[in-house]
């Protein structure tokens, strides 16, 4: 039977075991590729989705802050989508539009929903940091906007201190708030830096706008006043109070003197607040840009008064500003979903390191394959050297996996086509040999008779017949031997009795057996059936007893017994003869094959008679076994199916 491989060494295991690594590895790589690739790319996209989504925002709210209609949009909405690559639509909150940054060039906008809506008076703190809490837009300024004379004048205001800093040794910034006005920065150490407004500076916006002192009377109960923002009004250590003796010197620290578009802006925003104040019935406040209360204020009432500063700048900035309108933004075709394409670097990388993976797959595949072939090599070697006739040829490979079985299985062909041949040879010689006596005895008498030495006497005749049938014989045996090998030995079974057909075969040997002093004796169960070929039959059992017969002394015995042995018939012949040698017993069914070397006649047939009995018990699905002990005797068994 053959031996099992060991789990872990069987070839397809390995196999499998070196497929799914590779695959894992190549599946993983590139599944980690793409994923790093794919988040990277998304990471980008959405980043540059969410600036240009920033900017459109930012655009359009400033557009907004700065226009009381949308006249003109078009040519910054075209800018923007050609920058951005994204389709931008403006419509009323009734879905009435109003611009579209592809009208002409297709059908009209298919948004779902809007991406924000513009409002410059609620504008999204997220998009535009710069916002207060107010969320008014920073640019949104209305009424406090400067004329250009104004506006010169702030810059000269402006320029006086900043030339007023370098002369006292220090630096300032002038930027320019969204109303025109100009604002000087002191510029120090970051511990020690404070900020100040110059000259004229009106801290207008972001937040809420305190009313000058001037305006009171004409705004209600009490009017908030005017303050400065300067840096010496801020707390700080030394050197804050460096910085507010330079704001001094400079005349930073002067109070805010409003413009006259800021006077007239003023006194209207002074006069909605007021009304604000006495539609909520507060009493009088005193108010500053803080939006400080008195202590007897409770923070409703301080909720109130935030409320209608806040309310008093929007009815003020309303008229100056564009209504909250729409904002749609996306693809082309109208979706709002943005798209994140791999840019050429990503696919670049994914097919380097694809064909990477490959590179690594096809080497390890290689050095797998090579492991594989190399004794699959050998074994074709080790063939082709047999066909060319080095009949002695083996692989050596260990026999823990299923090529190593296979080049075990092709050692012991090898060997076993060895044994065939020399088999083959032997047989030869044998045919050879069992012939020439024969022919050699009849030619001999044949040319003394022809030379006048021998007489063609009756003797002589029977022993030239006697001669012949030894021919006959061995020549029948070779040919059933052929047939069987070929598998044409033609069997024509039957319903026989096993005891007729050793009482047959007794009764042939009987004479013989008495001129050589040999007992024969029959033992058989006379109600036994079986199903064979009688003289296939007859021919197996009578050659067993003509060997038993031929290799047992005087006064020995043979016996021959048949008997049932569960589903199958036993043909038993036991003699008391010489014996065989444990050595000789695998080869007495082999051809021409005799324990006597010498060949003698007297002690050994033609040596075909047990390769017969193996071939046609085999023929007749049964087998024949034998046991022996030299000097005791042998027991041959015929084991037949019934």
């Amino acid at each position: 039977m053959a031996r099992r491989v060991p789990l872990h060494r069987s070839l397809l295991v390995r196999l499998l075991a070196s497929s799914i690594l590779v695959a894992a590895c190549a599946v993983a790589a590139t599944a980690w590729l793409a994923a790093q690739t794919t988040e990277g790319a998304i990471r980008e996209g959405q980043s540059r989705v969410l600036a240009d989504d920033t900017r459109i925002y930012r655009t359009l709210s400033t557009y907004a802050a700065t226009h009381a209609q949308w006249t003109g949009i078009d040519p910054i909405l075209r800018e923007l989508s050609r920058d951005t690559g994204r389709r931008i639509a403006l419509t009323t909150r009734e879905g009435a539009p109003i611009a579209d940054s592809d009208a002409g060039r297709g059908s009209p906008p298919a948004f779902r929903r809007p991406s924000a809506v513009v409002d410059p008076l609620a504008v999204d703190a997220t998009l535009v940091p710069t916002t207060g809490s107010d969320r008014i837009d920073p640019e949104a300024v209305g009424p406090f906007r400067l004329t250009d004379a104004e506006r010169a004048q702030s810059r000269r205001e402006a320029d006086t201190a900043l030339r007023c800093l370098r002369t006292a040794g220090r630096s300032g910034d002038l930027t320019q708030r969204p109303n025109g006005r100009s604002v000087v920065t002191i510029v120090g150490e970051p511990d020690t830096a404070g900020d100040a407004t110059g000259p004229g500076v009106l801290p207008t916006e972001p937040g809420p706008l305190p009313m000058p002192a001037s305006a009171a009377g004409s705004a209600g109960p009490q009017s908030p006043s005017v303050t400065s923002d300067a840096a010496g009004d801020r707390p700080g250590g030394a050197g804050r109070a460096s910085n507010n003796a330079v704001a001094q010197s400079c005349g930073l620290d002067r109070p805010t003197v409003p413009t006259a578009t800021e006077h007239k802006a003023l006194d209207e925003l002074n006069g909605l607040f007021a009304a604000c104040l006495t539609r909520k019935r507060i009493a009088p406040l005193t108010l500053g840009i803080d939006l400080t209360w008195d202590k007897d204020a409770s923070p409703v009432v301080a909720r109130d008064v935030a409320a209608c500063v806040d309310t008093a700048r929007r009815e003020q900035l309303t008229p100056y500003v564009v209504p909250a309108t729409l904002l749609f933004v996306g693809d082309h075709d109208g979706s709002t979903a943005p798209v994140f394409d791999l840019s050429r670097a990503d696919t670049v990388r994914i097919a380097g390191v694809a064909a990477l993976i490959l590179l690594l797959t096809a080497a390890v595949t290689g050095v797998v394959a090579a492991r594989l072939i190399r004794p699959l090599t050998a074994l074709t070697d080790a063939a082709l050297r047999m066909r060319d006739g080095d009949d002695a040829t083996r692989v050596d490979l260990p026999a823990n996996h299923e090529i190593g079985r296979l080049a075990e299985a092709f050692n012991d062909m090898s060997e076993h086509r060895l044994r065939l041949e020399e088999q083959r040879k032997e047989m030869v010689g044998d045919v050879a040999h069992e012939l020439r006596t024969p022919l050699s005895n009849i030619r001999g008498w044949l040319e003394a008779v022809e030379d006048g030495v021998a007489v063609p006497d009756r003797a002589l005749t029977s022993s030239l017949l006697e001669e012949a049938l030894l021919l006959q014989h061995v020549i029948d045996d070779l040919q059933d031997l052929a047939e069987a090998d070929a598998g044409r030995l033609g069997l024509r079974p039957e319903s026989v009795s096993p005891h007729e057909v050793a009482e047959q075969v007794v009764a042939a040997h009987l004479a013989r057996a008495g001129a050589q002093g040999v007992e024969l004796v029959l033992r058989a169960d006379a109600d036994l059936r079986m199903s064979a070929d009688p003289v296939r039959l007859r021919q197996m059992v009578g050659n067993l007893v003509s060997n038993a017969v031929r290799h047992t002394s005087d006064g020995g015995t043979v016996t021959v017994h048949a008997y049932r042995d569960g589903s199958e018939i036993v043909f038993e012949v036991t003699d008391t003869g010489t014996g065989i040698a444990a050595a000789d017993l695998p080869h007495v069914f082999d051809r021409f094959w005799r324990a006597d070397k010498s060949r003698n006649r007297r002690t050994g047939g033609s040596g075909l008679g047990l390769a017969i009995v193996h071939r046609l018990a085999r023929a007749h699905g049964g087998s024949v076994t034998v046991r022996s002990t030299p000097g005791v005797g042998s027991v041959f068994a015929i084991r037949l199916p019934r």
